[in-house]
């Protein structure tokens, strides 16, 4: 496994909608293993394909609870409801953060490395992350979403 480089913007790979997964191969084994090394070394709770330069949808998620490694191809949110407003911060945009409106609850159809469908639902900071990375596969930035930026004493204090 490799750890790969970090797109940051304004890099316009970041703002275009990526193309959908349709060879569940290798390849696409070793990206998943990839941008899983990638995002724990670089202290991520998750990360999209186009973060590492690569325009496909894809994304992978864990954000530290039972569910662990969540790997998203393809993945549509077909059900969302409720609302939370957090801080959230981008790999692609290192040391900005901003509190940002979200879903409370959404459920995902994706497909795992192997092609096959599932669905997973989520509640709280699990919901914040599959919403963000799957942004992140439509070109769409959480910069688009913040109400408020906030500075790093305000979020350590």
């Amino acid at each position: 496994m490799s750890i790969l480089p970090i797109v940051t913007y304004p890099n316009p790979i970041l703002e275009q909608p990526c193309a959908p997964v349709t060879a569940f191969d290798r390849q696409l084994g070793r990206l998943l293993d990839d941008m899983y090394e990638t995002m724990l070394a670089a202290d991520g709770v998750g990360l999209a394909a186009p973060q590492v330069g690569i325009a496909k949808r894809v994304a992978v998620v864990d954000v530290g609870d039972e569910h662990g490694r969540i790997e998203l191809i393809n993945p549509v949110i077909v059900e969302a409801r409720g609302e939370q407003v957090d801080v959230e911060g981008c790999l692609s945009f290192p040391g900005l953060f901003g509190e940002v409106p979200r879903a409370e609850y959404v459920n995902v159809r994706a497909q795992n490395r192997r092609g096959r469908l599932f669905t997973i639902s989520a509640t709280g900071f699990l919901a914040r992350a599959l919403q963000h990375e799957i942004d992140h596969l439509h070109g769409v930035l959480f910069t688009s979403k913040v109400i408020r930026y906030c500075d790093l004493e305000e979020l350590e204090g």
